[in-house]
């Protein structure tokens, strides 16, 4: 029995992925409703929409996720990921539905060298992480029925990211330099949505925070190496250090995470990141 979700910032990358999928797995209950019916700051109009749709499920796509923009648009960016996820996890208590959060990585320092537990310290060093770790919390303290995903990484064949950045520069340039010392794991969004559907569909109640990317480990030089290679782009790529390339925000180091609980919890299966990366690039030249 398909069960009545309301996707929340269903007009984004993670939006039309699970659109995506939903539609090739015949998920039928799933509701994309426009921005301006389901803008996240608008309290009233949310509580419409869940009296209308009584959904048993929420997912919160809607987030703000310019990192550099963050550092100087402070109360949007807090706003968007604290207020927001607060208001829709206020909403879920309400009308007894479930909240499915989606939340970064980037809550971490990622000073270490060890693959991050859900329940490692979080510290984080810039401003867009610091506004989804405050989401995070105010998800916990509104509503006992939510599951927090954390990601990293994340990208598709829809919208802006990294793989289809470096599949343009790649034609366009004859060489480029990528940070290479930045170590974490790249996320293919059709298979976080596939995660999400799996939890609804399988109705789990083992609600808490949860780590999802892709398996294994890289770094952006050689996410970029493989994506030239598998999209067979021929440019020269240079590795460089986050010192030579000064951006507004600080990233994390290290933030591969750990994902052992979700595997064992909710019995989720991942595909290794260059696997999953093969099928994008070739939906990408399809």
């Amino acid at each position: 029995m398909d069960k009545t979700t309301i996707v929340f910032g269903g007009s984004g990358q993670l939006g039309n992925c699970l659109n995506a999928v939903a539609a090739q797995q015949g998920f039928s209950g799933i509701v994309f409703p426009p921005e301006d019916k389901a803008n996240v700051l608008d309290l009233a109009a949310l509580d419409q929409l869940f009296t209308e749709y009584k959904p048993a499920y929420a997912i919160n796509c809607a987030a703000y996720t310019a990192v550099d923009k963050a550092e100087d648009d402070v109360d949007l960016a807090r706003k968007i990921n604290k207020t927001g996820a607060e208001n829709l996890a206020k909403l879920c208590e309400k009308h007894n539905a479930t909240l499915i959060h989606i939340s970064t990585d980037f809550i971490f320092a990622g000073s270490g060298n060890l693959p991050l537990a859900e329940d490692d310290i979080a510290e984080p060093i810039n401003i867009y992480g610091l506004t989804k770790l405050e989401g995070e919390i105010a998800v916990a303290e509104q509503t006992k029925r939510y599951y927090t995903l954390r990601t990293s990484w994340l990208y598709s064949e829809y919208g802006n990211n990294f793989v289809k950045t470096m599949m343009r520069l790649g034609t366009e340039k004859d060489e480029l330099k990528i940070i290479a010392d930045q170590i974490g794991t790249p996320t293919y969004a059709i298979d976080l949505a596939g995660c999400i559907l799996h939890i609804i569909q399988n109705d789990e109640q083992k609600y808490g925070t949860y780590h999802y990317s892709n398996e294994g480990v890289t770094s952006w030089y050689d996410f970029a190496k493989a994506i030239f290679d598998i999209a067979g782009i021929s440019v020269k790529a240079y590795p460089v250090r986050t010192a030579e390339y000064v951006t507004r925000a600080i990233r994390p180091a290290f933030s591969v995470m750990d994902k052992s609980k979700i595997k064992r919890e909710l019995n989720i299966e991942i595909p290794y990141w260059r696997e999953s990366l093969v099928k994008c690039i070739a939906k990408l030249k399809d």
